[in-house]
């Protein structure tokens, strides 16, 4: 397989194993790896957002973790940005982009470009969000396809957030979301990219998930989050998001106990999963998919 003029893409459910696989196929092409996890680019949370340690990082250049001060918001087309600058200076170099990382919206702007849809108010983005949550889906999208005959058939309609978004922007924009698709550009053609989804099945990945929580609090995510809660970060912040901050807000106050977070880590972190073991059916149904099982031997198929 040669795969010297490609930018290459991973990704996979959470706790999948891709930085330590985006790790050898670096090793083997020469490649330098960048950051395609909207969680591990903020600074001061390494623990609980899996950034990859030191050991991984030895030898190989990582390029936009742990880059933004959690105080400050980072947005799809800031890291597109960052992104396209960081793959031009890589190829100068005569290395190859290797793009690791669970965010499917990362993924869908460098493939697809960044969609210029108007920032949609925030009071008409909670009002469409009580809507559907007072209607149910089943009736909410029915109301959408009378909104937006468009989206008809375009993806599965049990899909909440993509209902909830084409909804907003048809009604804000008098714009159907697929029109605004249309007139997206990429800054590279499907061709230059080598696609690749490690595929773990729901009962192995479950015990990986286990694993990591456990490891995440032996390795310090308590102080982690100790010095987090210090900063007094707006409650609106997405970094706040991060699993595990709330669990262990909760257990430092003594309103939990630390088998409960475990727990619930564990529990949120497989939800996680789920939910981007859905997205990828419906938008990375072209990628190749890996069996953990063959990494070994795939790697070895490999040709600079």
């Amino acid at each position: 397989m040669d795969i010297q003029s490609k930018i290459i893409l991973i990704s996979g459910p959470t706790a999948s194993g891709k930085s330590s696989f985006a790790v050898k196929i670096a090793k083997k092409i020469n490649g330098e790896i960048v950051n395609a996890d909207s969680m591990q680019v903020y600074k001061q949370l390494k623990i609980l957002t899996a950034r990859p340690s030191k050991n991984e990082q030895k030898n190989i250049k990582h390029h936009l973790y742990g880059v933004v001060d959690v105080s400050k918001t980072f947005s799809t087309g800031q890291w597109l940005r960052l992104t396209l600058k960081k793959i031009k200076e890589i190829k100068k170099r005569k290395k190859i982009p290797i793009l690791v990382g669970g965010t499917g919206l990362y993924f869908q702007s460098i493939i697809n470009g960044l969609v210029k849809i108007p920032n949609i108010p925030i009071k008409l983005r909670n009002k469409v969000r009580l809507m559907q949550k007072e209607e149910g889906q089943k009736n909410f999208y029915k109301r959408l396809l009378r909104l937006d005959k468009k989206i008809k058939g375009k993806f599965d309609s049990n899909d909440t957030q993509r209902s909830i978004r084409a909804f907003e922007i048809k009604f804000y924009t008098k714009v159907s979301m697929y029109d605004w698709l249309d007139k997206t550009k990429s800054s590279f053609n499907e061709n230059e990219f080598l696609k690749l989804y490690i595929d773990f099945n729901r009962s192995e990945l479950i015990k990986r998930i286990s694993l990591r929580t456990l490891n995440m609090l032996e390795k310090g995510a308590i102080s982690e989050v100790k010095r987090f809660s210090a900063l007094k970060i707006k409650k609106n912040s997405s970094v706040n998001k991060v699993i595990g901050v709330s669990e262990l807000k909760q257990y430092l106050k003594n309103q939990m106990t630390l088998d409960v977070v475990r727990e619930l880590i564990s529990t949120r972190t497989r939800q996680y999963a789920k939910r981007q073991a859905t997205w990828a059916r419906s938008r990375m149904s072209s990628w190749n998919k890996i069996d953990p099982n063959e990494i070994s031997s795939w790697i070895k198929k490999i040709n600079k």
